[in-house]
């Protein structure tokens, strides 16, 4: 989020918004924030690795995908897709998809850095061009999920494109720091939103288009829309800040990830059996 930061010739609100106009948001946003974003994120997240949050938490030292050895894995939101590129060295049959042409280009110039390339593909994850059951792994560390409007049909949506047995993890921003404002500092440890308010927090410009859009969906919310598309939740891992770890990224600091989380990963399963 980048709530109560807007660029100085945006106005930030709050309101309902349709699928479509996420969709174009988030388009536009990544697309002229990606160079921005990898300069000043892309050492952190490295051309080959998996990093699920801020917190530095690594999928090499957690394993939450499990053993991923010729399994079939979709990256959804892939960004510059390091992930996707760690992925295969374990062994795993990977596809890269993301929205923005322009953090697909990244994924391009980190894949001729590395030596590593897999299939990138650009598409809306609300609508992914895969066959029922294609998968056997479909994760993301903050893509998609926060910037769709309805974030139930995309559960929907990964929940059709796995297979019985499949694994479905994400990280989002923990639910509880939509209460705060957006301030790594003293000024972001006070209260002052509606833990219950869900209007998603938009940016827009002069004539009212949305230039930024970051949903909001309650602990509660997240449960109840992966068990209407017929997951099993078999964990929520709320990482703790790491002693020695001093980078401030955006919201996320020391100060604040000292005391509560910033970031909330859910691992769920499709069922083996229907």
């Amino acid at each position: 989020m980048t709530e109560f930061l807007p660029t100085p010739d945006l106005i930030a609100t709050r309101r309902a918004v349709s699928d479509a106009e996420s969709s174009a948001a988030s388009r536009r946003w990544w697309d002229e924030d990606a160079d921005s974003y990898q300069k000043e994120h892309g050492a952190f997240l490295g051309d080959v690795d998996l990093v699920w949050c801020p917190e530095g938490l690594r999928e090499a030292d957690v394993r939450l995908l499990g053993d991923v050895k010729k399994a079939r894995v979709l990256e959804l939101g892939c960004g510059a897709a390091a992930g996707s590129r760690w992925l295969v060295g374990q062994g795993a049959d990977v596809t890269a998809l993301d929205l923005s042409a322009g953090m697909l280009r990244h994924a391009k110039l980190a894949a001729e850095r590395s030596g590593v390339h897999v299939p990138l593909v650009q598409a809306d994850a609300l609508a992914l061009p895969f066959r029922a059951g294609a998968f056997d792994t479909v994760h993301t560390a903050f893509g998609a999920v926060p910037f769709v409007a309805d974030s139930a049909a995309l559960m929907r949506e990964v929940f059709r494109v796995l297979r019985p047995g499949g694994a479905w993890v994400f990280a989002v921003t923990h639910p509880m720091r939509w209460i705060f404002l957006d301030d790594p500092g003293e000024a972001g440890l006070t209260a002052v939103h509606s833990y219950f308010d869900r209007r998603p927090y938009i940016e827009q410009d002069s004539a009212g288009v949305p230039t930024y859009i970051e949903a909001h969906r309650t602990f509660g919310d997240r449960v109840r829309e992966l068990a209407a598309a017929g997951f099993i939740l078999s964990d929520v891992v709320e990482p703790e800040w790491p002693p020695g770890h001093e980078e401030i990224w955006g919201q996320w600091s020391p100060l604040r990830g000292r005391l509560f989380p910033g970031t909330a990963i859910f691992v769920a399963h499709r069922p083996a059996v229907s």
